[in-house]
């Protein structure tokens, strides 16, 4: 369910992920950020208000942490998908690359 809304933010994002201009590791933390700044409403909200603590300090600087063994499940559960999804793009992104386009010898015809 958590996965599901994180998955439903990525798509969002999409345009931004295909050309490079963020990474699923970050909007994650970016998403979870925006749910534990405002009031939760819907039970993904109130169960990621539950399990993961926000520490900031003045300088934006942040840490995201599980509250308990399920948080920090949860936790490494979302940073795992994440990781996937860059997976998914970068295999998306190769997809019509070649060998020659690796290789910065002069008869490279990009």
């Amino acid at each position: 369910m958590i996965i599901k809304e994180y998955a439903k933010y990525l798509q969002k994002h999409y345009d931004d992920l295909m050309n490079g201009k963020t990474t699923a590791t970050k909007l994650l933390c970016e998403w979870l950020r925006k749910i534990i700044h405002k009031i939760p409403k819907t039970h993904v909200e109130k169960i990621i208000h539950c399990e993961i603590m926000l520490a900031e300090n003045k300088y934006g600087d942040f840490l995201l942490v599980g509250r308990s063994e399920s948080g920090r499940t949860l936790m490494k559960a979302l940073h795992n998908f994440a990781l996937s999804y860059e997976n998914y793009i970068m295999s998306k992104w190769l997809e019509d690359k070649k060998p020659h386009h690796f290789t910065n010898h002069p008869d490279n015809k990009n």
